[in-house]
């Protein structure tokens, strides 16, 4: 009798890609893993990809849009809450609870992310901590926003958190008096950032950053554990998120992915505990760390052996995990920044006002509100 295989799709970049293949090639199954690139996963509809693979890994805020198509299987009907509720005592910050809607784990955490501060130190005298110090030190040195694809809404949600104010809670996007200061700051600071930098995706602009001098800060972006290598020429050192004040905040919008089985799979009792062990203790602070992944389990950011080799990534970054923003989960919301994106860029660039970006942002809310079906949470 031939063995049951498995397909599962990832994002192509050895963060996303290298422990989850090795942890395959380690075991029983028959599981392949195919990749697609960053911006594939971030705006790819989910039902079409859960139609095509077994195992996803997805970022959160496609669950509204994979519960209406009913593409994925809740986890509790498969491991049992006794399961679940270690997973969740384990997880860093709001790394699991985004995955949970209608009272439903979808998906589990593998990798925790969020959007925090980007230094190369031998070009900048000290991180900036506030965005006061951000714009500062844009005046005389080359610092750029993260504005390509979705980034530029993602940019500007975390600067409203640390005005205070976290969006898509009302009928409103964004207040106007949050939603002004967020993009007077962003103006400003893309006004002076090197043009090279405009198109870049987090990737794009870490890759930037140890692979010469031309950028020595980005104030938001997604931290990425491998250009933290201390064994790198340009290493790149990670900090909270910026603040307004001191003591503060740090605003930033949760990242990371999570694991999900789509209702094509025939799940086994072997696949189950090929996710038991991706969750693991052990494979979380060491198995992950050493197949250049970021793992999503509090223990392993708070080891001083996962923290040393990479200069203290997980420390210097964790309390801006812990308190990060979740963004909106409803059914449409992925469209829905993809298109105000592109709104924030255009207020940027001055080809809109503020005033009107605002507005257009909230239209695009109410209308994505809207093409969310009652009863499934938001």
């Amino acid at each position: 009798m031939s063995r049951q295989s498995f397909r599962g799709l990832t994002w192509d970049h050895p963060r996303g890609r290298d422990a989850l293949v090795a942890a395959a090639e380690a075991s029983d199954l028959d599981l392949t893993w195919d990749v697609h690139p960053l911006s594939g996963f971030e705006s790819t509809p989910i039902e079409e990809i859960a139609a095509r693979y077994d195992l996803v890994v997805l970022d959160h805020p496609h669950l509204g849009d994979a519960l209406v198509h009913g593409c994925l299987r809740p986890f509790e009907d498969l491991v049992g809450h006794e399961q679940m509720a270690e997973w969740a005592d384990a997880a860093v910050g709001p790394s699991l609870e985004s995955y949970v809607m209608d009272g439903r784990l979808w998906a589990v955490p593998l990798d925790a992310a969020t959007q925090v501060a980007a230094t190369r130190a031998d070009l900048v005298d000290g991180a900036p901590q506030l965005w006061s110090e951000v714009a500062a030190l844009s005046h005389r040195a080359p610092v750029a926003l993260s504005l390509a694809g979705p980034h530029a809404l993602l940019t500007f949600s975390s600067v409203c958190v640390a005005l205070g104010e976290e969006p898509g809670r009302a009928e409103r996007f964004v207040s106007d008096e949050a939603g002004r200061q967020a993009l007077e700051l962003m103006t400003d600071l893309a006004a002076r950032a090197p043009r090279h930098t405009r198109d870049l995706d987090p990737i794009g602009l870490l890759t930037e950053m140890t692979a010469g001098d031309t950028l020595a800060h980005v104030p938001l972006v997604y931290g990425y554990v491998t250009y933290a290598d201390t064994t790198l020429e340009r290493p790149v050192r990670f900090t909270d998120a910026p603040r307004t004040a001191p003591g503060s905040r740090p605003g930033s919008t949760l990242g990371g992915t999570g694991l999900a089985l789509t209702t094509r799979c025939q799940v086994t009792p072997e696949l189950l505990d090929h996710v038991r062990h991706l969750m693991s203790g052990p494979v979380q602070e060491e198995f992950i760390p050493a197949h250049a992944g970021q793992p999503s389990a509090r223990a392993a950011w708070t080891s001083p052996a996962v923290n040393e080799p990479v200069g203290g990534f997980y420390r210097g970054t964790q309390e801006t995990l812990e308190r990060a923003w979740v963004r909106p989960r409803h059914a449409g919301y992925v469209t829905f920044q993809s298109e105000a994106a592109e709104i924030v860029r255009e207020a940027l660039t001055g080809a809109t006002s503020h005033g009107a970006a605002l507005a257009r942002l909230d239209e695009l809310h109410l209308a994505a509100l809207g093409h969310a079906p009652k009863g499934i949470a938001r």
